[in-house]
């Protein structure tokens, strides 16, 4: 991995934990933020690794955008920063590792959207989600995008149109989190939900990740179409075959992958 300033890399056998570490500026994300962060997604999507932790160092997860940047910016620099940080949200979505957000303190505009961009998240109890531009006078226009897709319509205008935060159960509730527990347990829960979201045949679920995203938004007819070619082009995988043996032959499998 390369060296970066505001971002840490570890890895420990096949996880890599990727933590924003700008705790002086709550984790905002300037554009030098974003970058080292898709550079070190694209990196690690391309490791041998099977799961991405995305951590936050510090008393909060992530702020969202950092406002010095953003006012310092015309139209086109501020699109420029927003692609930027779209294409952030598209290649979690894209790596073939499971990636879990490891959430404590404030997660709030772009922030949220991180959340809601991970595959999985698991909460502190002391964390808070929102979606703060509703109060404010630059309404949060992107980070609405994941999140309307966590939470569905009437949830998303209550986020987006009040601005103000709500709690880590209320998250749970709302479908924005897989789990919420008490902050001492925090590392303990992900690498627990980790582990099991992690076992099999890496090659299938790295597709199988793939194609969720590719059919969640389509209508259910198209959606079907898509998943059939892929299911069965899928069955000739080496670690479906392994899978299928293995269940007949009454054994543990042994995974190519």
């Amino acid at each position: 991995m390369g060296e970066f300033e505001h971002v840490l890399v570890k890895r420990e056998d096949d996880t890599v934990t990727i933590t924003m570490n700008r705790a002086a500026r709550r984790n905002s994300l300037s554009e030098e933020h974003l970058r080292e962060l898709l550079a070190a997604f694209r990196q690690t999507a391309e490791s041998d690794a099977t799961g991405i932790v995305l951590a936050g160092a510090g008393p909060v997860f992530s702020a969202g955008h950092d406002f010095g940047d953003v006012a310092a910016r015309d139209l086109m620099g501020v699109r420029d920063l927003l692609r930027l940080c779209t294409d952030l949200m598209g290649t979690i979505q894209s790596a073939p590792q499971v990636v879990i957000a490891r959430v404590h303190g404030l997660a709030t505009a772009a922030g949220c959207q991180l959340v809601a961009s991970c595959d999985l998240a698991v909460a502190a109890e002391s964390s808070g989600f929102a979606l703060p531009g509703g109060k404010g006078g630059w309404f949060c226009h992107t980070p609405a995008v994941p999140v309307a897709r966590a939470v569905g319509r009437k949830r998303l205008m209550e986020l987006a149109l009040t601005g103000d935060a709500i709690d880590a159960l209320t998250a749970l509730e709302w479908g924005l989190v897989n789990r919420v527990v008490p902050d001492d347990r925090l590392d303990e829960a992900v690498a627990e939900l980790l582990g099991r979201a992690t076992r099999g045949s890496r090659a299938a679920k790295a597709l199988g990740k793939q194609t969720l995203y590719a059919q969640l938004d389509r209508p259910e007819a198209d959606a079907y179409a898509l998943a059939v070619e892929v299911m069965a082009s899928a069955s000739q995988l080496p670690g479906a075959k392994e899978g299928m043996a293995a269940f007949l032959e009454k054994r543990k499998p042994e995974w190519p992958d």
